[in-house]
C-alpha cells in the first residue's frame, strides 16, 4: 500500500466517529398499554386507545418510527390481570398506561420503578396509587375518572327522569374499593330523595339478572350501573334487561347510551386519553410521575337516548333535555 493511501485511510477512520455521531438515531421508545377489556373490541376501551394514539401523534410520537405501542388486553379477572402484568414488565417498557383502577392496582403491586400513567382511576389517593393528588410521590400519576360525589348525581338524575321512583337497584362490584365507595355515596343521598337502594352484585351475568329481576318486582323502580370493569363486562345484558323490565336506568359513561341505554352522566374518557398522552410525552422526555399532579375532569357530559325513553314510555323533563350535551334520536 502506498504511503498516500495509508494517510487517506487513517484520516477517514479518524473522521468516522464524528460522522456516526452526526447521524445518530434516537432509540425507539416503548409504551405498553394495559386494559381490562371484558368484551372483545369494546368501544369503551378502544376509544381510549384511539385517543392515546391521536394525542401521541400530535406530540410527534409516530408508531414504527420513534415509538412502539404494545397493547395488552385482559379480562378483569385477577389471575388474568396478574399474568398480563408479568408479561408486560418482562418487555421492559419505558412507560405503562393503564385504563383504570382494575389494572393500576395490580401493576403498582408488581413495580415501584416503571413509570405508570392511569387514564381513569377512581380515588387514586384512597386506593394508594399516589401519596397526594398534587404531589404523587411515587412511580404513578394520571387522571381521575371522577370523585365519589358524582355517584350521588346519578341517583338525582334518576329521580328527575322518573319522579315517582321509590326503589333503585345499584349494580356494583363489592370486591373493589371504588365499588364500595360508589354505593356508599349513593346510599348517603338516597334518604333525602325518598329512594330505597338495593345493591346488586356483579360476579357474573346470573347474579346481575337475578338482582335486576328482583328490583323489577317493585313498583316505581329504577336502576343505576356504577363504574367498574367487571360491571362494564355485562353492559349489553344490563341494558337489555333494563329495557325488558321497563326500568329507567342511569349509567356513568356515554357508551352505554350509544348501545341503547337511557341516560348517562360522566367524563369524556376519549378527551382524557388525549391528555394522558401529554403525560406520557413528558415522562419520555425525562420528567418523573412523582412530580406530575393527578388531574380531575373539568367537564362532565349528559347524554340522553330519546328513542329508549319512548320505548320505556317516559316523557323526559324539558329542563333535563335542555341540559343534555347530546340527545340521541
Amino acid at each position: 500500500m502506498s504511503r498516500r493511501k495509508f494517510i487517506l485511510g487513517s484520516a477517514a477512520a479518524a473522521l468516522l466517529p464524528f460522522a456516526v455521531r452526526a447521524q445518530r438515531v434516537e432509540p425507539v421508545r416503548r409504551v405498553d398499554i394495559l386494559i381490562a377489556e371484558a368484551i372483545e373490541g369494546d368501544p369503551y376501551y378502544e376509544g381510549r386507545l384511539t385517543g392515546i394514539r391521536q394525542g401521541l401523534r400530535k406530540l410527534g410520537w409516530i408508531e414504527g418510527q420513534n415509538i412502539t405501542l404494545n397493547i395488552h388486553r385482559t379480562s378483569p379477572k385477577g389471575a388474568d390481570i396478574h399474568k398480563s402484568v408479568e408479561e408486560l414488565l418482562a418487555g421492559r417498557p419505558d412507560v405503562v398506561v393503564t385504563s383504570g383502577g382494575t389494572t393500576t392496582g395490580p401493576l403498582l403491586q408488581a413495580t415501584n420503578t416503571v413509570p405508570v400513567v392511569f387514564i381513569a382511576a377512581i380515588d387514586p389517593m384512597g386506593a394508594g396509587y399516589v401519596e397526594s393528588l398534587a404531589q404523587p410521590g411515587g412511580n404513578a400519576t394520571g387522571f381521575m375518572q371522577f370523585d365519589y360525589s358524582l355517584s350521588g348525581k346519578w341517583l338525582e338524575i334518576l329521580k328527575q327522569v322518573a319522579p315517582g321512583v321509590a326503589h333503585a337497584g345499584i349494580i356494583r362490584d363489592a370486591t373493589i374499593t371504588s365499588g364500595v365507595g360508589q354505593f356508599a355515596v349513593i346510599q348517603s343521598v338516597a334518604g333525602s330523595l325518598g329512594i330505597d337502594v338495593v345493591p346488586i352484585g356483579a360476579r357474573d351475568g346470573s347474579e346481575i339478572e337475578k338482582g335486576i329481576s328482583k328490583i323489577a318486582r317493585f313498583q316505581n323502580a329504577g336502576l343505576i350501573a356504577t363504574i367498574a370493569a367487571s360491571v362494564n363486562g355485562y353492559r349489553d345484558i344490563i341494558i337489555n334487561l333494563a329495557v325488558q323490565h321497563r326500568l329507567p336506568a342511569v349509567y356513568g359513561n356515554r357508551i352505554w347510551v350509544d348501545r341503547g341505554g337511557l341516560i348517562s352522566y360522566g367524563p369524556d374518557l376519549i378527551a382524557i386519553s388525549r391528555l394522558a398522552a401529554g403525560y406520557v410525552d413528558r415522562i419520555l422526555k425525562g420528567e418523573k410521575p412523582a412530580d406530575l399532579p393527578v388531574q380531575a375532569p373539568t367537564k362532565y357530559e349528559l347524554i340522553i337516548n330519546l328513542k329508549t325513553a319512548k320505548t320505556l314510555g317516559l316523557t323526559l323533563p324539558p329542563a333535563l333535555l335542555a341540559r343534555a350535551d347530546e340527545v340521541i334520536e
